[in-house]
Parts: structure tokens; sequence; C-alpha cells
């Protein structure tokens, strides 16, 4: 068509050229005669032959982008298992009574809540007192646990066990490496939070758990004063070393899809979270932790989900409590078992927390911290709260407690 539009194009600048010279002559034609002569200036165009491409017959086949596979760790974690003399010897006696002279039953104090831990996809604890064998067992205020304190732990279903704590110096260089001999003797378990020497530190744990990795980091505030000798090669890390946080943390994130940090920190038997502690869990969540497992205060205290600059969501648990103790004062007694459920999208990596709850717990024991066990609060009845054994512990001491928890986290059942 380009080339026909050209043809007439020309016709008609050959129209305007002669309308604008001297007027020509115009031919004489007979009367009645009908010329077919083409005006000689006028050439004929050849007829344009235009090849198409050949049409398909086949049917044109859509590729549908691939359905992303999504991968759920249902995640339980612990407050502080701080082991007082009357709990381990009253698993000395249970041991001695079932016929084991040398060994300790702690079967009692965890079989009402076991099921929790076993039931999760991945279980952490904080172990606030050193576990060993080479050891003798030790109470306040320097602890020490026994070695089949720990392996019951694991039994029950734990896989984590954070060691950050103020208490993990309580025997010393000699007790820090014995309880490091001794988590490293355990199979299929990660221990964080204190460590042998600068490549351990730097050694960030991981544990890939259907399909989806986690990374480890504990930190605390203190350790009652004491301090590794000068020379030690082992390494705690304390809250105030923030630029070696920083690096961990950032690091932590380029390995794992989560990063769960857990800071001892806090003040002691109060459920109010300090200005420090969330100054602190912000800052270890823009650097990218996802969960973050606070310990210290021995009570429950509030948690929430943080949000980051670009949108994407952490949760703080800011304290859980006491696992298990033998303390006597009434905060002390109510603790919460943290839950959440992570989701990994496979296409995309983006990972989604949800369900965050607290399952309150009740540290059980009669006169004289006699049996003690811990008892889920949707179990607990009036008969086990009028035998309890501490002073003030009752009903309304229990529910001031759990005001401190968002209602739309918690959990009794």
């Amino acid at each position: 068509m380009k080339i026909l539009k050209a043809a007439v194009a020309g016709l008609c600048c050959l129209g305007i050229l002669c309308s604008c010279g001297q007027a020509a002559e115009e031919p004489s034609i007979p009367e009645n005669t009908v010329s077919n002569t083409l005006p000689p200036m006028v050439e004929t165009v050849p007829a344009l032959t235009v090849t198409l491409p050949p049409v398909s017959t086949e049917a044109t086949t859509v590729t549908e982008p691939p359905e992303p596979e999504f991968y759920t760790v249902s995640l339980v974690c612990a407050g502080d298992n701080l082991i007082h003399s009357s709990i381990y010897n009253q698993a000395k006696r249970r041991a001695k009574a079932n016929g084991d002279e040398n060994g300790y039953d702690f079967g009692y104090v965890y079989e009402r809540v076991e099921h929790y831990i076993r039931d999760a996809d991945l279980a952490i604890l904080n172990q606030e007192t050193i576990v060993t064998d080479e050891l003798e067992p030790s109470d306040y205020p320097r602890f020490c646990s026994p070695g089949d304190l720990g392996r019951h732990m694991i039994d029950i279903g734990f896989d984590v066990f954070s060691m950050s704590n103020n208490h993990v110096l309580d025997r010393g260089e000699e007790g820090l490496l014995a309880t490091l001999r001794f988590w490293d003797s355990q199979e299929g378990i990660v221990r964080y939070g204190a460590y042998r020497d600068d490549e351990d530190m730097n050694n960030i744990r991981t544990l890939e758990v259907n399909g989806i990795t986690f990374a480890f980091l504990g930190y605390t505030e203190h350790t009652n004063g004491l301090s590794l000798p000068e020379g030690s090669p082992c390494r705690v890390t304390y809250l105030s070393e923030l630029d070696v946080i920083e690096e961990q943390i950032r690091r932590a994130d380029e390995l794992a899809d989560v990063v769960i940090v857990s800071p001892h920190f806090g003040k002691e038997i109060s459920n109010e979270v300090t200005d420090s502690q969330r100054e602190l869990s912000r800052k270890f969540v823009e650097w990218g932790a996802d969960i973050i497992v606070g310990t210290q205060p021995h009570t429950a205290q509030e948690m929430e989900y943080l949000t980051r600059e670009d949108g994407s969501q952490a949760f703080v648990f800011y304290c859980l409590g006491n696992f298990v103790s033998a303390q006597a004062n009434p905060k002390a007694l109510v603790g919460i078992l943290g839950t959440i459920d992570v989701t990994k999208n496979s296409l995309t990596g983006e990972i989604t927390l949800s369900n965050a709850g607290a399952i309150p717990i009740i540290t059980q024991y009669g006169g004289n911290y006699h049996q003690i066990h811990i008892v889920p609060y949707a179990e607990y009845t009036e008969d086990e709260l009028r035998a309890h054994g501490a002073e003030g512990f009752d009903r309304d001491s229990i529910e001031k407690v759990l005001s401190y928890i968002p209602e739309e986290f918690l959990r009794i059942e």
C-alpha cells in the first residue's frame, strides 16, 4: 500500500507543476471518440505481493506459574528451668525409691506439661542452671544440676537450650566448661549463649526443621558479679556489647530464614517491661531478629508483634517467667509457655509468623517445698490452690500476673 500511495502522490505533483507553468495546448479529440490511452507521464504500478507467515494449526500452550509450597513449624519456648536443691533432692528420692541409687528421676516435675513440648516441631528451653555429671549438684546462690536433668529435658522433647543467663558462671570457668562438655555430648540438640572460645562463639548455631532454617543467639545482662578469669578463652556475651550483637544478628540473618534471639534482661519479680527491654528488642528486630525469647524477671510479662521499617514483622516474648523453681514469691509461681507458628513460602522465601500465644503454667508444691511440679493453669483446681505451700498465693495473685498478657495471646487450654 505504501507503493500505491507514492504513485498517486506523484500524479498529484505532476498536475500541480503543469498548472503552474505555461498552459499546454489540449490535444484534439474526435467527437464521439473515447481514448483508452493513459497520459504519457503515468506509469503502470506493478501489483504488490505480500507474503504472510504460515498459520500454525497447533493449539497454543500457556505455562501456568508454579504453585508455592508452604512449610510450617510449630514452636514452643519455656522460661527459666531453675533447679533448687528441693527439686533435685526430690528427684534423687524418687530414683532411689525405684531402685536407682545413683540417679535422679525428674519425671514427676514435668509430666503434666510435657505434651506441650512433645507436640511442637521445635522446643526451646532457657536452662537457668549449669548441667553436668562432673560436679556435685548445688543450690542458690551458685547453682549446679545433675546430668539426669538435662537428659530428661531432651527426653520430653526440648531440641534447643539457651545458656545465656546470670547463673552461667556460678561454678566458674570449670563449671562452664563442664556444662559445655555435657551438652556437646548429647546428640541431636543445639546449645547456645555461652562458648568455649571465639571460634565456638562465631559458629552461629542453626537448625533446619520442616524446610525452615533457624539461627540461635543468646545474651545476658549480667552474671551476678562473677566473671571469667583473665586470659580465659571462654566467652559469654553481655547485652552491653551491642557492636558484637549487631554483627552476629546481621550475619545470622544471612544464614537462616528465622533468627531467634534469647536476651536475659529486665527487672526481677516484675511484670512491667522496662524501657531497656523495649529498646533492645527494637534494635534486635531492626538488625534481623524474628523471634525474641526473653527471660530473667522470673514472672510472666507481656508480648507483642514488632513491625520493621520495611513492613515485615517480628514477635517478642519479653519474659516467659519460670518454667519451674522453688521460689516463694507468688509472682514467680506463674509462668507461660510461649507458642508461635512459623510459615515459609517456598517460592519467595517469605516468612510469616502467626498464632502467637501464651499458655499459663503454675509451679505447684506443698508445705516445705514438698512435691514440686508444674501444672497447666487450665487444669489447676481449687484443691491444688488451697494446698499450695507459698504464703499469699491465691486466685487473685494468679489473675494479677495474667492481666499483663494481652487477651489476644492468652491461651488457657
